[in-house]
């Protein structure tokens, strides 16, 4: 067997441009880079060396690097990812958010973060964490509980497992997540003779899970015993692409359909069994059968607790049951388990079921829902006022097609969007397993890398924008167009009334206003967004929205709409009644003790909240 003489770098880089997808596309298209002292003249190197066969990307900010590429594997269902190379360091450091992020939220991310040298020559070297017990410590030992797979390189031979290692995590269903390579600098320059076989193009099959048979006869004796069950479809219906036979599932049983952030669009709204978003951000149809079903049916859902009201929204006596590619996941809550990917569980389970059909449930509820929110939503009369957030969804909901994706990630929209958003299949793509603030930009760059003959909207309110924007300068250097509609309510609008309203807090450093400032700040969001090379404006009302919204589709580049929105509107949580009083609790820890008697009233109400709490096991 032949050899080639490589360095380990460019073994790896070589390595990864032929690791194949089933339809023959690269599994890792790329790589995004900034480069460092740690990576520079190892990886950096490589990555050169083959540019023309593995292209490399360079961002502005490493933790935002890793959202673009969590978000084009979300939006390519986990079928295909991204690299991202760090130097040792606050490079690396900067990566541990996306790491979680991609963690919590099961997507396939490879990041390869610079270490310190191996050989300990120049020990510490610049930027080293020195832990005084331990001499094998280095930054990069703050990935281990967020990476599914974590190896440190210290020899050019550990990339001959290692390597294929983090791919079969990546393509696993189940154990799907963050593989982490921490490669020593040295390392990456030193020179290895490398079989030749190493580097033969593998296809990277994902297999779909199959179910146990005595599972499938235990759950769809649950179900056959129902009279009103309800289903919460998650994420993992989408990425088992599970949306059609979820939806055959559903009109063929006669079960409605509530959606969580993950699986919110794999049914489009119009669905006659899409009740809409589940939990404490859920619509009043959604909720209300969830509290009445007597039989709950996770599938590819996590049921964390914005699903389930915090354990309270399902009724005591409601038998849960759990669909999920995962045994961890399926047991969760004490459910009856079926493990297997999504659609080979919903195949079995149908013909298991044969011909049962729940008991007729009344699609009024439904519709009166929809009716509201087209209410909620509508135009404004008066254009001269600030629009809620509501209006503005439902400007830009007028203002796009059937190809739109609304994405958005953390304060007052996700609850928003999850709630008013009517999506056709595919619309709808919302980081809230971690919740990032920053995620947004970075995050439509993805998606519109991985769809590119979507309409990518953007939704970011302005403290969100002001933690991380700088990906907009990537996106134009790189001419790939979405529309950000930015919502300024000058402050972290969603906490305060978090703070405010569900707390009984008093209003303190979230909005401007109520901040130790000196000077109350006027950010020209306009101005900033177009120093960076974006498309920006200001409009002055939902009709201006409107008309922005269609001229950006002309554009190759990022177009920035800069909206002035209510700060204390939103009907996500039940707190503002006027799309209904529908949101089911979260729980959120009140004080036990103030010196307030809004706060000691609270408390009482709060005490008498997690009372409803179903017990799990």
């Amino acid at each position: 067997m032949g050899t080639i003489r490589l360095t380990a770098a460019q073994a790896m880089v070589k390595w990864l441009g032929a690791q194949m997808t089933e339809d023959g596309e690269r599994f890792i298209e790329g790589m995004w880079a900034i480069f460092g002292h740690g990576n520079v003249a190892g990886i950096g190197e490589a990555l050169h060396m083959f540019r023309e066969d593995f292209p490399t990307w360079r961002g502005q900010n490493e933790q935002t690097m890793g959202h673009a590429a969590i978000a084009y594997a979300k939006a390519k269902k986990r079928t295909r990812a991204h690299a991202v190379t760090s130097s040792i360091g606050p490079g690396s450091t900067n990566l541990v958010t996306a790491a979680a992020l991609a963690h919590v939220n099961r997507l396939p991310v490879l990041i390869v973060a610079g270490d310190v040298f191996a050989n300990r020559r120049p020990d510490p070297v610049l930027q080293q964490v020195e832990d005084f017990d331990d001499g094998t410590v280095s930054a990069n030992d703050c990935f281990r509980p967020v990476s599914r797979y974590y190896d440190r390189i210290t020899r050019p031979e550990h990339l001959l497992t290692a390597l294929p290692r983090a791919l079969r995590v990546m393509t696993d269903p189940a154990n799907c997540g963050p593989a982490v390579l921490a490669f020593c600098q040295d390392v990456q320059t030193e020179a290895y003779d490398w079989p030749e076989a190493f580097f033969e193009p593998r296809v990277w099959h994902i297999r779909r899970p199959g179910v146990d048979t005595d599972e499938v006869a235990r759950v769809a004796e649950i179900i056959r015993g129902a009279k009103n069950p309800v289903i919460i479809a998650g994420g993992g219906v989408i990425y088992a692409q599970a949306e059609a036979t979820l939806g055959d599932f559903a009109m063929k049983h006669g079960i409605p359909v509530a959606e969580t952030q993950a699986g919110k669009s794999s049914l489009a709204q119009a669905h006659p069994m899409n009740f809409g978003a589940s939990g404490v951000d859920g619509s009043a149809a959604a909720n209300a059968i969830s509290e009445n079903a007597d039989v709950v049916i996770g599938v590819g859902t996590r049921l964390q607790d914005f699903t389930t009201g915090s354990c309270t929204l399902f009724g005591e006596g409601a038998k849960l049951v759990s669909i999920n590619v995962h045994g961890y996941d399926a047991a969760k809550h004490g459910a009856t388990s079926l493990v297997g990917d999504a659609r080979v569980a919903l195949e079995a389970l149908s013909d298991a079921l044969g011909d049962y059909k729940a008991s007729a449930f009344d699609p009024a509820m439904r519709e009166d829902w929809l009716r509201a929110v087209d209410a909620y939503c509508a135009r404004p009369d008066d254009q001269a006022a600030k629009p809620t957030d509501g209006q503005v969804i439902g400007a830009v909901q007028r203002a796009t097609g059937e190809n739109a994706v609304a994405m958005c990630a953390a304060g007052t929209m996700p609850g928003a969007l999850k709630l008013l958003w009517q999506p056709s299949q595919g619309g709808y793509h919302m980081e809230y397993g971690y919740s990032c603030m920053g995620y947004e930009v970075a995050g439509a760059m993805g998606i519109k890398l991985a769809t590119s003959e979507r309409e990518v909207i953007c939704f970011v309110g302005d403290g969100s924008y002001m933690m991380a924007n700088s990906e907009l300068a990537t996106a134009v250097m790189r001419r790939v167009p979405f529309t950000v509609v930015l919502t300024d309510n000058r402050g972290y609008g969603c906490i305060n009334r978090l703070q405010t309203m569900g707390c009984g807090g008093e209003p303190f450093n979230n909005m401007y206003v109520d901040c130790n400032v000196e000077v109350q700040p006027e950010i020209d969001y306009v101005a900033h967004a177009a120093s960076m090379g974006a498309h920006a404006v200001k409009a002055r009302d939902t009709d201006q929205l409107e008309a922005e919204i269609a001229a950006a589709r002309d554009r190759d580049i990022p177009t920035v709409i800069v909206i002035e929105t209510i700060a204390n509107d939103f009907p996500g949580t039940g707190l503002d009644t006027k799309a209904g009083d529908h949101g089911a609790f979260w729980d959120v820890a009140v004080p036990e003790t103030s010196d307030r008697q809004k706060q000691v009233d609270r408390y009482q109400e709060y005490l008498g909240q997690i009372a409803k709490a179903r017990l799990v096991n």
